[in-house]
């Protein structure tokens, strides 16, 4: 007996010590002895003080917490038949569309393709381009899906286009000597093509005369260029022509005289120039002229003295020194139109002096190599 009492003390000693813990009252020693029903009840009011401390304020918390789980599990529900609903009328829409065999496009133009597409009412898009020789520009290389297989109606076929052969721009190679002009064909990936030499008066030997292709063309890559290149001046008998352009006609009938050859004039009197400036000429500069050839030469024939400075506008001009030789065209723009007043090849740091009539012009424009590289008002 004594032993049983003895536990039963340590058990209710235990449950104090864990009802300290949990924040419960306690019971003295003293309170040990009082009725189980008294303490029962204290117990239940202490509980009670115990909740209303720790948990009164959480009422609304809790409340809170509910109505929005409510309100987002409504939420959530409706996302998820609004999904499967869109979901099953893509699906309806899609499979309701017929299936059509995609026909083949590769080797067709663009035109060509998409109107092959669209009476099978599919839709093309061009996913990028590819340089291919042997396959004209704007011609369909390849296609995704395949010809042949199987698509719905509004399906997408993606289509590469050909450029061609890859192009470059021929170089400048007039003035240049010939090893020079021979890397610079390789720089842009072109081949130095067949070599001819003929006379000059001008150039130096061994200097690009003349090309073909003509420079700043559109070529493909590897195209071969022919060249012809000066061989010097020409040995005693044979006759070349000069370069007689805006200079007097009496330059040019001296040396027709001492040539023996045979000269023709024409005038020009709508020429800007002054009276008896040589304009234009047949063979042009640099041309081998039979002995007892025809040479012809067009002067103008504007009435009035060249000199007078208050009537005519002065033209300079200076081939930039980098470079090589550059193809040089003045043209003068007035109220009868258009007149070229120079046309001929300049080296570098070359000057050009010309006088214009201020009746006859109102703007002067310089092209270099057929870009327009000055624009000069007549004053």
């Amino acid at each position: 007996m004594w032993r049983r009492g003895a536990a039963l003390e340590n058990a209710e000693a235990r449950g104090q010590e864990r009802d300290a813990g949990r924040g419960f009252p306690q019971r003295s020693a003293p309170e040990a002895g009082r009725p189980a029903a008294v303490r029962f009840k204290e117990t239940i009011v202490g509980f009670k003080e115990f909740w209303q401390k720790h948990f009164s304020n959480s009422s609304e918390k809790i409340v809170s917490l509910g109505f929005v789980l409510r309100v987002g599990s409504v939420g959530l529900g409706l996302s998820v038949m609004t999904y499967f609903l869109f979901s099953w009328t893509m699906q309806t829409v899609i499979h309701n569309r017929k299936e059509v065999l995609v026909p083949d496009i590769s080797g067709k133009s663009s035109v060509n393709a998409l109107q092959a597409l669209s009476e099978l009412n599919l839709a093309m898009k061009i996913e990028g381009y590819e340089f291919n020789e042997s396959v004209p520009i704007g011609t369909v290389l390849r296609q995704v899906p395949g010809a042949g297989s199987t698509a719905r109606e509004g399906k997408i076929v993606r289509v590469v286009f050909s450029q061609g052969g890859e192009s470059v721009f021929t170089p400048n190679l007039i003035g240049l000597p010939l090893r020079n002009a021979e890397l610079l064909l390789r720089q842009r990936q072109l081949m130095l093509g067949e070599v001819s030499e003929s006379y000059s008066l001008k150039a130096e030997k061994g200097t690009v005369l003349s090309q073909d292709p003509k420079s700043e063309l559109s070529v493909s890559k590897n195209t071969m260029v022919q060249v012809a290149v000066s061989a010097g001046a020409p040995p005693a008998g044979i006759i070349m022509m000069p370069d007689f352009r805006q200079k007097k006609s009496d330059e040019a009938q001296q040396w027709a005289a001492q040539s023996g050859v045979t000269m023709s004039l024409l005038e020009d009197s709508n020429s800007l120039f002054p009276g008896g400036t040589v304009i234009d000429q047949d063979p042009q500069p640099d041309t081998v002229v039979p002995a007892g050839g025809k040479v012809a030469f067009t002067v103008s024939s504007r009435k009035g003295q060249a000199g007078a400075s208050d009537k005519e506008f002065r033209v300079h001009y200076e081939v930039s020194q980098s470079g090589s030789q550059r193809h040089i065209r003045v043209v003068a723009l007035g109220k009868s139109g258009d007149r070229e007043i120079f046309n001929g090849l300049r080296d570098p740091g070359s000057k050009i002096d010309l006088s214009v009539p201020q009746a006859g012009a109102q703007k002067i424009r310089i092209f270099e190599n057929g870009i327009l590289v000055e624009e000069r008002p007549v004053k």
